[in-house]
């Protein structure tokens, strides 16, 4: 395979500004297929207008963003989204919430039992499966929003600090679950994060972003045997220098 062809998202000399306000600056990286990047930087700098612009919700002052060597389109591309804000439907049962994206794209009733099962099985959600959300933990609710992305199977999935409001062991279960998610799917994913050692967690490679006006400060591969041992040096010793990148300019 070419390199062009392992890409996934290529990004040239994007700019964004919302009148005389810059956002964006020149940004131009590549995303290869199956990669799992987090995008980190200061309070503010852009994270989430990124991704706006990536899916279409925000137009670009300039440059491109690339899927599949084609201008980004979710109507074209196979695109999943988690947000922080709880984005599941509460009317609906843990197994039905899994099966309404497949369904809205009108997929085989067989395809979609199959893809079911597996995200229940996956993230062990068998026994609540015809439980309603308002029954359930936060974090419980938040594997079925994460579910019912995967079970999409997305070329790209975008993730929007989805486990902000969650305390710190919750976030790394839910992390796992992702992790394992990811491996039997082979999902491309971008995910953004304030916390760094979230980041060095999750990420083959990590987006370190400047202030406003944002550009790209480092591209850093984060080659870490998985799973991770957060108190192994290296580790600690990655995790300090990814926030010192974001603390000094």
């Amino acid at each position: 395979m070419s390199e062009n062809e392992n890409l996934k998202v290529k990004v040239r000399h994007l700019t964004k500004c919302f009148g005389d306000l810059k956002v964006l600056d020149d940004v131009s990286f590549d995303i290869k297929k199956g990669d799992f990047v987090c995008i980190v930087g200061p309070t503010g700098c852009g994270k989430t207008t990124f991704l706006k612009c990536l899916v279409g919700l925000f137009p670009l002052t300039s440059g491109e963003i690339l899927v599949d060597g084609e201008p980004a389109d979710p109507k074209k591309h196979n695109l999943s989204f988690v947000f922080q804000n709880p984005s599941h439907l509460p009317w609906l049962t843990v197994e039905k919430n899994i099966r309404y994206g497949l369904e809205l794209k009108k997929a085989p009733e067989a395809l979609i039992k199959e893809r079911t099962e597996e995200i229940l099985g996956l993230l062990g959600l068998e026994k609540v499966r015809n439980s309603y959300p308002h029954q359930l933990s936060a974090s419980t609710v938040q594997r079925i929003v994460i579910g019912r992305s995967f079970a999409m199977h997305p070329d790209l999935l975008l993730m929007d600090e989805p486990y902000g409001q969650m305390d710190i062991k919750m976030r790394y279960y839910l992390e796992d679950e992702v992790i394992k998610l990811w491996k039997a799917t082979g999902s491309t994913v971008i995910f953004i994060t304030h916390n760094v050692e979230e980041a060095v967690y999750l990420a083959d490679k990590c987006l370190i972003l400047s202030q406003k006006p944002t550009t790209i400060k480092e591209e850093l591969v984060i080659d870490l045997p998985r799973p991770r041992d957060i108190a192994s040096p290296e580790f600690v010793k990655l995790r300090e220098y990814v926030t010192s990148q974001i603390k000094w300019w």
